[in-house]
C-alpha cells in the first residue's frame, strides 16, 4: 500500500480575529499543495488535508482533524507530514514534542514551510525544541498580560470584567465617568433574588422553604437543577446558597462596608463609596485573597435584608440544626462547653415497655478524642424550664432597658476595648520594623498578622451585636412567651432560634444560655 503525505492546517478563533490572511485556511493549503508540486509531478491522491478550523492551539484533544490523522499515522498511512508552521501543531512546547517524538518513532517525518529545518536531522530537532520554546513563551506572555488587565481594570473600574455570569443580571454597554465598558443590569430573574432574600431572612425560614416556594408558586428559576417531575427548572440549595452570600446584590451601605472589613476582605473604595444603591465585586486577588470593589451596577437587595441574611447564614454554621424540632424545642442549640460538640435528646423505656423517658447525650463522647462524660444529669424537661425562664427575664431586662435612658452594653464595650488595644500593638509594632534584624523583622510580621486576624473577627462581633441591638424589637417575641403553652414546639423551637445563639450544659458548669441580643 503506497503511503500519502499529510497536509495539516489549522486556524484559531484569535488568527481570525487578528485577520491574518498568511494563516488562513486557504492559503496554508495553497502554500502546502504548491510545496508538493515544486518537487514533481502530484496528484491528488498523493497527499490528504487534515484541516481544524476555528481550534486553538493550546492542546490537541479538541482537534477532531489532528486526532484522524494521528490515527492514520498509527496505521501506517502517512509517510510525511506538511505544515505553514510549527505552531501549527501545538504552542504548546511539552505536548508538540511528545506528538513529534511519537512521529519520529513512526519514521514520519514533519516538514515546516516556514522555518528552515525537518525533524529528520538532530539539528533540525535542536532548533524546532529552541522555536517552540520561543513560541510557548510568548503564549505565556500573552495570558499573563491577559491575567494582568483584567486585574487591573477589576481594582481601577466597577465594570463587569467578562467571563463569570452573574445570576440576576445581564451585561450592556454603557459609559460611565467617560470610559466605556460592560455594567450589569436586572434580568428577567432579578425577581428570583429578591424574593430568595426577602424569604430567607425570616428565622424560620429554610433553605428548602425558599426552593419549595418557587416550586409551588410555579416561579421558574433557570438554575442548574432541573425537576422532571415538576417540568420546570429549579434551584438548588448550594447555589441558593453562593447567592445568598454573594454581596454583588447588596445595595451596599456603611454597615456593609463594616461587614466586609470584619471579613477580612481588602477594599478598594473609600467608604464615601459605599452609597446605599450600588451592588459589590468581589474578585480573587494574585496572592489567592479577595478584594471587594463597588461595582457601577445597582444592587437588588437593601442592606438591611442583606446583613440579617449574613447573620442568619453565620448562626446557621455555629450552630447546625439537628432536624426538625420534634423532640425537644431547644434541639440544635444545646452544646458541650468542654469538647464544642451538640448535645441531643435521646428516648428511654422501662423493661415493660409501659414508660418512656427523655435524656441528653453528648455527641463528643463518641469522637476519637472523647469527653468527659455520655449523658448529663439534668433532664430535658427541667432544662427547657430553665431556659424558657431566662427568655422571660431576658425579654422583661430589654423592655426595662428600652423605657429608660440607653446605657452602655458591657460586652459592646469590652469589644470596642479589645479592638483598641489590637490597634495600639500593632501601631507600635509596625514603629519597631524599621530597626528590627531579621529574626526580629519576622516574628513581628507574624504578630501582626495574628493581631489583624484577632481585630478583623473581634470586629465582626462587634458588627454583628449592634446590628442586632439596633433592630431587635421584643414585642413579636414577648407575645408568644405570653402564651407559651398554646405554642407547638417547632413554635417554641423559631422563638428560641431567634433569641439564643448556643445553651451550654454540663454536669460541671452548669446551664449557660448565650443570647442573640
Amino acid at each position: 500500500m503506497n503511503k500519502i503525505t499529510a497536509i495539516y492546517v489549522r486556524r484559531s478563533v484569535s488568527d481570525k480575529d487578528k485577520g491574518n490572511n498568511s494563516l488562513s485556511i486557504d492559503a496554508q493549503k495553497a502554500d502546502c499543495i504548491r510545496y508538493l508540486e515544486n518537487g514533481g509531478e502530484v496528484s491528488r491522491d498523493d497527499y490528504r488535508i487534515y484541516c481544524d478550523d476555528g481550534k486553538s492551539g493550546k492542546d490537541v484533544a479538541h482537534r477532531p482533524a489532528f486526532q484522524q490523522m494521528m490515527s492514520d499515522a498509527r496505521e501506517g498511512l502517512i509517510e510525511k507530514i506538511i505544515v505553514k508552521k510549527y505552531d501549527r501543531f501545538s504552542r504548546n512546547m511539552r505536548e508538540y514534542l511528545n506528538i513529534t517524538d511519537a512521529l519520529d518513532k513512526l519514521g514520519i517525518g514533519v516538514i515546516s514551510l516556514s522555518e528552515p529545518f525537518n525533524t529528520e536531522t538532530k539539528e533540525g530537532r535542536m532548533m524546532r525544541n529552541n522555536l517552540l520554546n520561543f513560541a510557548e513563551f510568548e503564549r505565556e506572555t500573552i495570558a499573563a498580560r491577559v491575567a494582568d488587565a483584567y486585574a487591573t481594570r477589576a481594582v481601577e473600574t466597577g465594570f463587569y470584567q467578562g467571563g463569570k455570569k452573574y445570576y440576576g443580571y445581564e451585561s450592556e454597554r454603557r459609559t460611565v465617568n467617560g470610559k466605556t465598558g460592560s455594567v450589569l443590569v436586572p434580568s428577567e430573574r432579578a425577581n428570583v433574588i429578591k424574593i430568595a432574600y426577602g424569604l430567607y431572612k425570616e428565622p424560620s425560614t429554610s433553605l428548602q422553604d425558599v426552593i419549595n416556594y418557587f416550586r409551588e408558586n410555579g416561579i421558574e428559576t433557570d438554575s442548574v437543577s432541573y425537576s422532571k417531575r415538576h417540568e420546570k427548572s429549579i434551584m438548588n440549595r448550594s447555589h441558593l446558597t453562593r447567592l445568598l452570600e454573594s454581596p454583588l446584590y447588596v445595595r451596599a451601605d456603611t454597615e456593609v462596608y463594616k461587614f466586609l472589613i470584619a471579613k477580612g476582605y481588602r477594599l478598594i473604595d473609600d467608604v464615601d463609596e459605599y452609597d446605599g444603591i450600588h451592588g459589590v465585586f468581589l474578585h480573587k486577588g494574585d496572592d489567592g485573597n479577595y478584594f471587594a470593589k463597588i461595582g457601577y451596577h445597582e444592587g437588588l437587595v437593601d442592606a438591611e435584608t442583606w446583613l440579617a441574611v449574613q447573620d442568619k447564614k453565620e448562626h446557621n454554621f455555629r450552630i447546625p440544626n439537628n432536624g426538625k424540632a420534634n423532640n425537644s424545642w431547644l434541639v440544635g442549640l444545646i452544646k458541650c462547653p468542654h469538647c464544642g460538640y451538640s448535645v441531643h435528646v435521646y428516648y428511654s423505656w422501662n423493661a415493660s415497655h409501659t414508660k418512656q423517658w427523655r435524656y441528653y447525650r453528648d455527641v463528643g463522647a463518641y469522637n476519637a478524642q472523647g469527653c468527659v462524660s455520655k449523658s448529663l444529669k439534668i433532664r430535658p424537661d427541667d432544662l427547657e424550664k430553665i431556659v424558657f425562664e431566662a427568655m422571660k427575664d431576658r425579654i422583661k431586662s430589654l423592655t426595662i432597658t428600652k423605657n429608660r435612658r440607653k446605657k452602655s452594653d458591657t460586652e459592646t464595650d469590652n469589644l470596642k476595648s479589645e479592638i483598641i488595644r489590637a490597634d495600639t500593638e500593632i501601631r507600635q509594632l509596625m514603629d519597631k520594623l524599621a530597626d528590627a534584624d531579621k529574626v526580629l523583622f519576622d516574628y513581628i510580621q507574624k504578630r501582626i498578622t495574628e493581631l489583624h486576624s484577632k481585630k478583623s473577627e473581634l470586629e465582626n462581633k462587634l458588627n454583628t451585636r449592634e446590628r442586632k441591638n439596633k433592630t431587635v424589637d421584643v414585642q413579636p417575641l414577648a407575645e408568644p412567651l405570653g402564651h407559651w403553652e398554646d405554642l407547638t414546639v417547632d413554635e417554641k423551637h423559631e422563638v428560641a432560634v431567634t433569641m439564643i445563639d448556643a445553651i451550654y450544659v454540663s454536669d460541671e458548669t452548669g446551664v449557660d444560655i448565650k443570647f442573640s441580643f
